[in-house]
């Protein structure tokens, strides 16, 4: 979650004259190398033979994977339905073990139990990856910041911690290419003496990973790293190191985990909750056992009951929630943090390479990482309560802005207006109830067996979610004397990872006539399986593409993806927008305007009715709202907005809006604009006309008064809003209007 944290610098800079900056560096790096080549050889045989022993380790549980051939998929071809999994947690006289939370760490519980040929089963109370699972920094990574720690305090716990996360991060690129990457990631440094303490760090990192080592780290330039970051602050920069970890798209990683364990058997369903534990006697010793629990399906309001040898409570930072029906006065173990990021437009870095702000103005990190056409930046780390809606914070928001600004050139203006979307995550830091030191919160998981036997595990990162299912399975097994075979995930592969290539989007498009950037989409999404989603999309009626209509112009998502998200267990239309597509997570304004569309394909799928299909759309648009930034968002541009503007821009501004307003009446309408576009021979639709002036509409009477422009364009240049719809397209009318020849073009923001 983390790297190296500066520490205070003891030394002076050195003052060396420009010119000989590029020099020094040369002659650094090859007494870095010649430093390697002897105190290398010392480290290096102290990490060889714990090295030596887990590559023969892994290798033994690799080949005994490869031995068991291919272990048994009953649903290989097709996915049982949702009622079908219900009828099974309904039916089923008794499972080996139920798991209790759709997250990763409880996906990676069932899809564990169920290859070790236990009868499992699955609920989660929302949709699987609903929670902290999906609003992750993305990254599979090790956590250099651990290893840190470990070395300047000589923690054996902490050094095993981050050995384990890098050998799961090398498991988790294996077993799903298609979803995960390695990502160079730079950190770029402005102290000399910074240099050499950053680069022994991350090589010690490369070290620890030994044969799990994605890429070797190295040294670069000043004008290396500019070129290959450009839009780094140049004013003081020494030069960079970059490193390699992992990045996926966490969400789709969860899912497909959790399709993953229904392949193979599991009973899973989402939108089923635990309402209470069921307890029996147990007639040898007297004491009352967990032996299932008490379910409802969320959506018919039914309830059954789900019997199991073992109750696995996997719910992250609704831990206590689940320990408390075991035991009702048992204290918290959970100690909430909440992290929030925020994502603005791809132009902000490079498609592939990452930034690393190792020392906040508070101490904190911030990630700076390309993901999916756009750019991440966070996280925070700040108490929280628990809650199933965690709403980013506009200090939050601001604060991951600002450190942003200090690493980025002064030439690339970072504005408040370029937050597409913004999301808040609560990480489920435990302490340990074991530990004399209640109040001391774990550095790793724990896992905890109650005396009536409910198993728990909690804490932890997604890079570890299968290392700690395996564990936890291990300790069920074992306390619960269940018949099991020996875990068998290591190297087995997730869904749609089998029969992947990184060309196997060019036979999408040579088979299927999609958009070539749709089927790279498809293919790095659902890897082999992206052929039965091409096979749902309809003919567009155009020469090219063929199939696959997109459900937003901007974005490579198309609404034959609405239809296989049914088949991957979607009840709602959040589900489709935050879960099975990213959209809600990339652009909160793309988001609400697929919904509609959306909504209306799940709608006559699913045979809801109109006043299901309204109720839909309100709560995927409350969700946007609320949880993914678009109040923050929308609250930029407000009935108080200030107009901070000079005597000048004022007098152009209310000339701009005068050639629109022609009658002086002191507002336009939707009508006035129509008149000016169809005079310059533009054409556009009239709801979207609606919908244009609405965004600044602030007391939604229907038409737009010369203050509620003055404040939108008062917003424009200040950053808080960007890419106004209304702004550009009066602006554009103007120049077109204006007979006197160009005017000169204002740089104010947004292209305004």
């Amino acid at each position: 979650d983390s790297l190296l944290t500066s520490r205070p610098a003891l030394q002076r800079e050195s003052h060396f004259q420009p010119e000989h900056k590029e020099s020094w560096l040369m002659a650094f790096r090859k007494a870095l190398r010649r430093t390697a080549v002897v105190g290398g050889g010392a480290v290096a045989a102290a990490f060889g033979l714990s090295q030596l022993m887990e590559y023969r380790k892994t290798q033994a549980r690799l080949a005994h994977v490869a031995a068991e051939a291919e272990v048994k998929v009953p649903y290989a071809d097709e996915l049982p339905s949702r009622q079908t999994q219900l009828e099974a947690l309904r039916d089923t006289p008794e499972f080996d073990v139920l798991v209790v939370g759709g997250g990763a760490t409880g996906a990676g519980c069932a899809l564990d139990a169920v290859t070790r040929n236990l009868k499992t089963a699955l609920v989660e109370r929302s949709d699987f990856s609903s929670g902290t699972s999906s609003r992750s920094t993305k990254l599979i990574h090790g956590g250099v910041r651990y290893l840190q720690k470990a070395i300047m305090k000589l923690d054996y716990e902490q050094y095993m911690m981050v050995k384990e996360a890098l050998h799961e991060r090398a498991n988790l690129l294996e077993i799903a290419p298609h979803l995960s990457a390695p990502l160079p990631i730079m950190l770029p440094v402005y102290k000399w003496w910074q240099l050499p303490y950053y680069w022994a760090g991350i090589k010690m990192y490369d070290l620890v990973a030994g044969i799990h080592c994605l890429k070797s780290s190295y040294v670069l330039s000043k004008s290396k790293a500019l070129e290959l970051f450009p839009m780094l602050k140049k004013d003081k920069l020494v030069g960079a190191i970059v490193y390699y970890d992992g990045q996926h798209n966490d969400a789709r990683m969860n899912l497909a985990i959790a399709l993953s364990a229904a392949r193979h058997g599991a009973a899973v369903a989402n939108y089923t909750e635990v309402v209470s534990l069921l307890k029996s006697k147990d007639q040898q010793t007297g004491k009352e056992r967990v032996c299932g629990a008490r379910c409802r399906d969320i959506i018919t309001r039914q309830e059954f009951d789900v019997r199991a040898k073992c109750v696995i409570n996997a719910t992250g930072p609704f831990t206590d929630s689940l320990r408390q029906m075991d035991k009702q006065e048992i204290s918290n173990i959970c100690q909430p943090s909440a992290g929030v990021h925020i994502v603005i437009p791809g132009y902000y870095s490079p498609d592939n390479m990452g930034l690393l702000d190792p020392a906040t103005s508070d101490g904190r990190v911030i990630f700076f990482l390309p993901w999916e056409n756009m750019t991440i930046a966070g996280t925070t780390d700040t108490p929280t309560n628990v809650t199933a809606h965690p709403i980013p914070g506009e200090d939050d928001i601001n604060f991951i802005l600002r450190e942003v600004r200090n690493y980025l050139s002064p030439d690339v203006e970072v504005r408040r207006g370029d937050v597409l979307a913004a999301w808040s995550g609560i990480r489920p830091l435990v302490t340990d109830p074991n530990s004399k030191d209640t109040q001391s919160i774990c550095r790793n998981h724990i896992v905890n067996i109650s005396d009536s036997g409910l198993v728990t595990i909690a804490g932890g990162k997604w890079t570890t979610y299968r290392s700690m299912a395996e564990e936890t399975l291990d300790a069920a097994i074992k306390s619960h004397s269940l018949s099991a075979e020996p875990c068998r995930t290591v190297g087995l592969m997730l869904e749609g990872a089998k029969g992947w290539t990184p060309t196997l989007y060019i036979r999408l498009v040579q088979d299927y006539g999609l958009e070539k950037e749709v089927a790279q989409h498809l293919a790095s999404t659902y890897g082999a399986k992206a052929f039965d989603v091409a096979k749902m999309a309809k003919v567009t009626g155009q020469r090219w593409p063929i199939v696959g209509k997109r459900l937003v112009s901007e974005f490579p998502y198309i609404e034959a993806e609405v239809l296989y998200a049914i088949k991957e267990y979607a009840c709602t239309a959040i589900d489709v927008i935050a879960r099975r597509t990213r959209l809600g997570f990339l652009n909160v304004q793309a988001a609400d305007e697929a919904l509609p569309r959306i909504v209306h394909i799940m709608g006559k799928e699913l045979n809801w009715t109109q006043e299901k299909r309204t109720e839909e759309l309100e709560a995927a648009k409350t969700f946007l709202y609320h949880e993914m930034g678009y109040r923050s968002r929308s609250e930029q541009l407000t009935k108080t907005s200030e107009i901070n503007l000079d005597y000048q821009e004022v007098v152009r501004y209310k000339n701009r809006f005068h050639k629109f307003d022609k009658e002086s009446k002191g507002f336009i309408t939707t009508v006035d604009v129509q008149r000016v576009l169809e005079s310059i021979n533009v054409q556009i639709d009239e709801n979207a006309l609606h919908e244009i002036l609405n965004e600044v509409d602030l007391n939604k009477n229907g038409q737009v008064e010369i203050d509620e422009f003055l404040q939108l364009m008062s917003a424009v240049k200040k950053g808080q809003v960007s890419d106004s719809r209304l702004a550009i397209l009066m602006k554009t009318a103007e120049e077109t209007l204006d007979i006197r020849g160009p005017v000169t073009v204002d740089r104010s923001g947004g292209g305004v």
